[in-house]
Protein backbone atom coordinates (compact mmCIF):
# COMPACT_ATOMS: atom_id res chain seq x y z
CA UNK A 1 0.00 0.00 0.00
CA UNK A 2 2.82 2.14 0.61
CA UNK A 3 4.15 1.75 -2.96
CA UNK A 4 1.19 3.09 -4.30
CA UNK A 5 0.52 6.22 -2.60
CA UNK A 6 3.94 6.61 -3.28
CA UNK A 7 3.44 5.77 -6.99
CA UNK A 8 0.14 7.74 -7.04
CA UNK A 9 1.74 11.07 -5.59
CA UNK A 10 4.55 11.10 -7.94
CA UNK A 11 1.47 12.28 -10.37
CA UNK A 12 1.12 15.24 -8.25
CA UNK A 13 4.41 16.88 -9.88
CA UNK A 14 3.36 17.03 -13.34
CA UNK A 15 0.95 19.89 -11.67
CA UNK A 16 3.70 21.44 -9.72
CA UNK A 17 2.72 20.09 -6.13
CA UNK A 18 5.73 18.38 -4.96
CA UNK A 19 5.02 19.00 -1.86
CA UNK A 20 2.24 16.56 -1.99
CA UNK A 21 4.31 14.03 -4.16
CA UNK A 22 6.84 13.95 -1.37
CA UNK A 23 4.46 13.64 1.89
CA UNK A 24 5.13 10.28 2.91
CA UNK A 25 2.21 7.50 2.98
CA UNK A 26 0.95 6.10 6.58
CA UNK A 27 3.43 3.69 9.14
CA UNK A 28 2.75 0.24 8.50
CA UNK A 29 1.51 0.24 11.25
CA UNK A 30 -1.28 2.78 10.96
CA UNK A 31 -2.28 1.03 7.68
CA UNK A 32 -2.62 -2.42 9.78
CA UNK A 33 -5.00 -0.56 12.14
CA UNK A 34 -7.27 0.24 9.53
CA UNK A 35 -7.06 -2.86 8.10
CA UNK A 36 -7.75 -5.19 11.44
CA UNK A 37 -10.93 -2.19 12.53
CA UNK A 38 -12.20 -3.09 9.03
CA UNK A 39 -11.90 0.09 7.31
CA UNK A 40 -9.48 -0.60 4.38
CA UNK A 41 -10.21 -2.01 1.61
CA UNK A 42 -7.27 -3.27 -0.97
CA UNK A 43 -8.21 -3.84 -4.73
CA UNK A 44 -5.45 -7.10 -6.18
CA UNK A 45 -5.45 -8.46 -9.01
CA UNK A 46 -5.46 -11.99 -9.35
CA UNK A 47 -2.15 -13.12 -8.49
CA UNK A 48 -3.39 -11.05 -4.98
CA UNK A 49 -0.86 -8.14 -5.75
CA UNK A 50 -2.11 -4.82 -4.42
CA UNK A 51 -3.10 -1.98 -7.35
CA UNK A 52 -5.22 0.43 -5.12
CA UNK A 53 -6.46 1.43 -1.70
CA UNK A 54 -8.99 2.46 0.27
CA UNK A 55 -9.12 3.96 4.00
CA UNK A 56 -12.06 5.06 5.57
CA UNK A 57 -12.96 7.04 8.93
CA UNK A 58 -15.66 7.98 10.73
CA UNK A 59 -16.05 11.71 11.39
CA UNK A 60 -19.30 13.18 12.76
CA UNK A 61 -21.23 10.39 12.13
CA UNK A 62 -20.33 9.79 8.52
CA UNK A 63 -18.33 7.11 6.43
CA UNK A 64 -15.07 9.75 5.62
CA UNK A 65 -12.69 8.19 2.83
CA UNK A 66 -9.08 9.43 4.44
CA UNK A 67 -6.89 8.17 1.52
CA UNK A 68 -8.03 6.43 -2.11
CA UNK A 69 -4.91 5.81 -3.98
CA UNK A 70 -4.63 3.66 -7.45
CA UNK A 71 -1.65 3.09 -8.87
CA UNK A 72 -0.73 4.87 -11.99
CA UNK A 73 0.00 2.07 -14.12
CA UNK A 74 -3.89 0.59 -13.61
CA UNK A 75 -5.39 4.15 -13.57
CA UNK A 76 -8.43 4.64 -15.69
CA UNK A 77 -9.92 1.32 -14.94
CA UNK A 78 -12.28 2.23 -12.54
CA UNK A 79 -10.40 0.56 -9.25
CA UNK A 80 -11.28 3.77 -7.29
CA UNK A 81 -14.61 3.67 -8.21
CA UNK A 82 -15.17 0.39 -6.94
CA UNK A 83 -13.12 1.25 -3.83
CA UNK A 84 -15.24 4.14 -2.82
CA UNK A 85 -18.75 2.47 -3.78
CA UNK A 86 -17.08 -0.59 -1.40
CA UNK A 87 -16.66 1.73 0.74
CA UNK A 88 -20.24 3.24 0.49
CA UNK A 89 -21.85 0.01 0.79
CA UNK A 90 -20.01 -0.39 4.02
CA UNK A 91 -21.37 3.14 5.04
CA UNK A 92 -24.68 2.14 4.62
CA UNK A 93 -24.29 -1.34 6.84
CA UNK A 94 -23.34 0.70 9.40
CA UNK A 95 -25.93 3.21 9.40
CA UNK A 96 -24.64 6.16 7.94
CA UNK A 97 -26.10 8.13 6.03
CA UNK A 98 -23.41 9.64 3.79
CA UNK A 99 -20.07 9.27 2.97
CA UNK A 100 -17.13 12.30 2.82
CA UNK A 101 -13.84 12.98 1.65
CA UNK A 102 -11.59 16.20 1.54
CA UNK A 103 -9.48 16.47 -1.90
CA UNK A 104 -8.09 19.12 -4.03
CA UNK A 105 -10.60 21.11 -6.38
CA UNK A 106 -8.44 21.58 -9.25
CA UNK A 107 -6.71 18.34 -9.60
CA UNK A 108 -8.48 16.39 -12.40
CA UNK A 109 -8.66 13.09 -10.73
CA UNK A 110 -9.41 14.79 -7.34
CA UNK A 111 -12.72 17.17 -7.22
CA UNK A 112 -13.55 16.52 -10.91
CA UNK A 113 -13.44 12.74 -10.56
CA UNK A 114 -15.36 12.39 -7.64
CA UNK A 115 -18.45 15.07 -8.56
CA UNK A 116 -18.92 12.55 -11.42
CA UNK A 117 -19.35 10.06 -9.21
CA UNK A 118 -22.14 11.82 -7.50
CA UNK A 119 -20.27 13.23 -4.96
CA UNK A 120 -21.09 17.57 -4.04
CA UNK A 121 -19.32 19.67 -2.48
CA UNK A 122 -19.68 20.24 0.98
CA UNK A 123 -20.12 23.61 2.26
CA UNK A 124 -18.00 24.99 5.22
CA UNK A 125 -20.97 26.12 7.20
CA UNK A 126 -22.80 22.76 6.96
CA UNK A 127 -18.86 20.81 8.42
CA UNK A 128 -19.69 19.03 12.02
CA UNK A 129 -17.34 19.71 14.50
CA UNK A 130 -14.73 16.69 13.06
CA UNK A 131 -15.09 17.72 9.63
CA UNK A 132 -14.07 20.98 10.70
CA UNK A 133 -11.16 20.03 12.89
CA UNK A 134 -10.05 17.45 9.56
CA UNK A 135 -10.36 20.79 7.35
CA UNK A 136 -8.13 23.35 10.02
CA UNK A 137 -5.48 20.30 10.64
CA UNK A 138 -5.03 20.06 6.61
CA UNK A 139 -4.64 23.68 6.11
CA UNK A 140 -2.19 23.57 9.13
CA UNK A 141 -0.50 21.22 7.03
CA UNK A 142 0.09 23.43 4.19
CA UNK A 143 -2.46 21.61 1.94
CA UNK A 144 -4.21 24.60 1.57
CA UNK A 145 -1.86 26.32 -0.33
CA UNK A 146 -3.90 24.61 -3.30
CA UNK A 147 -7.68 24.80 -3.54
CA UNK A 148 -9.34 21.92 -1.06
CA UNK A 149 -13.50 21.21 -0.63
CA UNK A 150 -14.99 18.70 1.57
CA UNK A 151 -17.25 16.74 -0.73
CA UNK A 152 -20.25 14.47 -0.10
CA UNK A 153 -22.44 11.54 -1.47
CA UNK A 154 -25.20 9.91 -0.36
CA UNK A 155 -24.59 6.31 1.41
CA UNK A 156 -27.45 4.95 -0.38
CA UNK A 157 -27.32 5.78 -4.22
CA UNK A 158 -30.45 8.09 -5.77
CA UNK A 159 -33.14 5.87 -6.73
CA UNK A 160 -32.62 3.05 -4.28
Amino acid sequence: MQQIERAAGETFRSLGMDAIADDQPFSVEKLNSYATTGRAWVYVDGLDYPLAYLLADVVDGDAHVEQVSVHPDQAHQGLGRELLDAARIWARGHGMHRQTLSTFRDVPWNAPYYRRLGFGVLDAGSWGPELARLMNDEADLGLTHWARVAMWRPAVPPGR
